[in-house]
């Protein structure tokens, strides 16, 4: 009977523990960078350690040099990568039993009479176990695992937020450079205007106040020049900071900013707001939110404390087994305020998933309205205002050393083709990092799409010379 007692005992223990949650989803990486290495690992510890020697870019650098050291040593990156592991220890400790408790007890000792001493002694060696009923390990680990899921879901939007980031500080530091060749270019001028002015004054064919004023020109062309230079520090440290250095290692930034391509549709970039993290993100915590209501509503039911053990009768020297059982009355507490906070934290996530929806959206919108228009804006400085400026500009120097046109008229064109210029730069800047923000909110680069349109486009050319060729065979056999 007692062996009966205890196989019942642990019967129950085994099958109350025996339940666990399924595990969460693996996020997958969008698109966007996946082909670089990151910090964070999917499969282990041991492959999140990067080595402390880890050699930073060095001399003349690429866009995706920049990239994949940012991705590898930015510090919110590896900060966040920690957090996942975090959870996932979380989901670990979510899902085991309480521990047994071992308990021992003397009575009937120390008194009078038959009691007196230790000869009427009961000693009681108890063995107490915890009985979670409603499946409450496996729905606490459920939760955690969502948790888990949506803290990858936070280091994926980190990741892009790295990505983009990078890119437009290393946009900045390519424009720069290009302003900085543009300044120097501009002093260069600036000093064929002063040499030219200053020997048709000391001819006297001019005042010599115009070669004051092209001496003034020329100064502050150098001042200008000097201030683009401090400009290029600061942006190639920005950049340098993207994955954690002081200072800049590298001397340059590689790269053509002139290269651009036709903006896609409004439609098809919208078709493509679902792999967008801060949306996907919500399928994981939409399912967190209603596990986390099974979990409560699970925590209303009492769990029984169940024990069993040994005990010894001095007086008769008898032994025998002692079993016992506690369950906790549901009257007062049901957890139903518990129950009530997780529905309408459920409810929550539901406007909230709508609000970030509206948020992406209206993002995308205003990204691709700038993305738009200095889209136009190059194109448009390109091929009218850059040509018209450079060629105005000749023409007049040329006039002025003729004497056909006064110093003033040279200057004039001279600003003219520098703002155009800088214009332009400024324009193609615009268009690079909002391309880029585009990209993030799509979670995927514009040029998989630019690829797919040109299969697209070219599997259609290809259908059409097969209908054409199918068509002539016809004619021909009729």
């Amino acid at each position: 009977m007692y062996l009966r007692i205890l196989g019942i005992f642990s019967l129950v223990i085994i099958i109350s523990f025996s339940s666990f949650a399924e595990d969460g989803v693996e996020i997958k990486p969008r698109a966007l960078g996946k082909d670089f290495k990151s910090y964070h690992s999917e499969n282990g510890d041991e492959k999140l350690t990067v080595p402390e020697d880890f050699d930073e870019p060095t001399g003349a650098i690429t866009l995706s040099q920049a990239l994949a050291a940012s991705l590898i040593k930015n510090p919110q990156l590896r900060a966040f990568s920690w957090e996942v592991r975090a959870r996932e220890a979380r989901t670990l400790q979510a899902g085991l039993p309480p521990n047994p408790e071992i308990s021992f007890e003397i009575e009937d000792f120390g008194g009078t009479g038959s009691v007196e001493g230790f000869d009427g002694t009961e000693t009681t060696i108890l063995l107490s176990q915890l009985i979670p009923l409603g499946g409450k390990l496996s729905k606490r680990r459920k939760v955690e695992s969502l948790n888990t899921d949506l803290a990858q879901w936070d280091y994926e939007t980190i990741r892009l937020n790295v990505l983009t980031q990078t890119t437009i500080n290393y946009l900045n530091v390519l424009a720069a450079q290009d302003q900085l060749a543009l300044e120097l270019e501009l002093v260069s001028l600036a000093e064929k205007v002063h040499n030219t002015v200053s020997e048709l004054a000391r001819a006297g064919e001019i005042s010599p106040i115009q070669e004051k004023r092209s001496q003034v020109v020329l100064s502050q062309t150098k001042i200008n020049l000097e201030r683009s230079k401090r400009e290029l520090e600061a942006a190639k440290k920005i950049l340098s900071s993207s994955w954690g250095g002081n200072e800049p290692q590298f001397e340059e930034v590689t790269g053509d900013l002139d290269s651009i391509s036709p903006v896609p549709s409004f439609e098809e970039l919208t078709e493509l707001l679902s792999e967008n993290p801060d949306i996907a993100r919500w399928a994981s915590e939409m399912e967190q939110r209603e596990a986390a209501i099974k979990l409560e509503k699970a925590n209303a039911i009492p769990d029984p404390f169940i024990s069993g053990g040994y005990r010894h009768i001095s007086e008769k020297d008898d032994n025998a087994f002692v079993v016992g059982l506690s369950i906790p009355i549901p009257i007062l507490n049901r957890n139903q305020g518990a129950i009530s906070e997780a529905q309408r934290r459920l409810k929550k996530a539901i406007e909230e998933q709508k609000n970030a929806e509206v948020i992406v959206n209206r993002a995308l919108a205003r990204t691709y309205e700038i993305l738009s228009a200095s889209y136009q804006e190059v194109i448009l400085l390109k091929n009218d205002v850059l040509p018209e400026a450079e060629s105005a500009y000749e023409l007049i120097f040329e006039g002025y050393r003729e004497g056909k046109f006064a110093l003033l008229d040279v200057l004039v064109a001279q600003r003219t083709v520098f703002d155009a210029r800088l214009q332009y730069i400024e324009a193609l800047l615009s268009y690079h990092s909002s391309r880029a923000n585009v990209e993030r909110l799509i979670g995927t680069s514009l040029e998989m799409i630019d690829n797919y349109q040109s299969n697209r486009i070219n599997n259609y050319k290809d259908e059409i010379k097969s209908e054409t060729v199918e068509e002539k065979r016809e004619k021909q056999n009729d």
